[in-house]
C-alpha cells in the first residue's frame, strides 16, 4: 500500500474486532512515529501503548458516554506533550503540530497493517493522566484507540455513528479550505 493509498483507506471505524498487540507491533508503530519531521529535530511527541486488560478497563471509565465502543479497542496509544518540548516560537507553541504529525505517521502505519487507528478526545484528560502517570505539567493530546475493523456493526453506537461505519462521511470540498497565493472570504 502506498501512502496515497493509506490516506484513502484510512477511516475512523469504531466497530471494531479484538487482536493480539505483539511487542513486534508497537515497536513498528513507534518506529513509524520515531522518524516523523519536527521544529529542529526536537521530537516533542510522547506516546504509551496500553494492552493490558487492567489498564484499559481504567481507561474505558474515563470515557464520555458517546465513546463506549472503545471498550473493544486492543490497544491504546496515549499521545503527550508539553510546550517547552519543541520550539515556541513568540506565541507560536509547536509542540502540538509535530506530535499531531508524528500521530498522523502512527495512524498511517497502523491503516497499511489493516488496522484502524482512531483518535479521540472524548475522554477526562486527568483521570486518565492520573491512571498513566503522566505528570500534571504535560498535555495528554489524545487517545488512539486501535483495534482491527469488523465486519459487524457495533450495536452501541448511535444512529448517527452507524451511518459512519456505511459510509465515509462527507468532506468539505476543497474550495472551501484551499487558497492560492493568499486568502479569499
Amino acid at each position: 500500500m502506498d501512502v496515497k493509498e493509506a490516506i484513502n483507506t484510512r477511516r475512523a471505524y469504531r466497530s471494531l474486532d479484538l487482536i493480539k498487540i505483539t511487542d513486534e507491533l508497537i515497536k513498528d508503530l513507534a518506529e513509524s512515529a520515531q522518524i516523523a519531521p519536527s521544529c529542529m529535530n526536537k521530537q516533542p511527541w510522547k506516546f504509551i501503548f496500553i494492552r493490558e486488560k487492567e489498564q484499559l478497563e481504567k481507561i474505558f471509565r474515563t470515557l464520555t458516554p458517546g465513546n463506549k465502543w472503545v471498550e473493544r479497542a486492543s490497544l491504546i496509544i496515549g499521545v503527550f506533550s508539553k510546550p517547552k518540548n519543541d520550539c515556541i516560537l513568540k506565541e507560536r507553541l509547536y509542540y502540538l503540530f509535530d506530535t499531531g504529525m508524528a500521530t498522523a505517521f502512527i495512524i498511517l502505519r497502523a491503516t497499511e497493517l489493516g488496522l484502524v487507528a482512531h483518535p479521540i478526545a472524548g475522554f477526562d484528560e486527568d483521570k486518565v493522566k492520573e491512571i498513566l502517570g503522566i505528570p500534571d505539567d504535560v498535555r495528554l493530546i489524545t487517545l488512539v484507540i486501535i483495534g482491527k475493523h469488523s465486519k459487524e456493526i457495533n450495536p452501541l453506537l448511535s444512529e448517527f455513528m452507524k451511518l459512519g461505519e456505511k459510509s465515509r462521511p462527507p468532506r468539505i470540498p476543497l474550495e472551501k479550505f484551499t487558497y492560492i497565493n493568499e486568502y479569499k472570504s
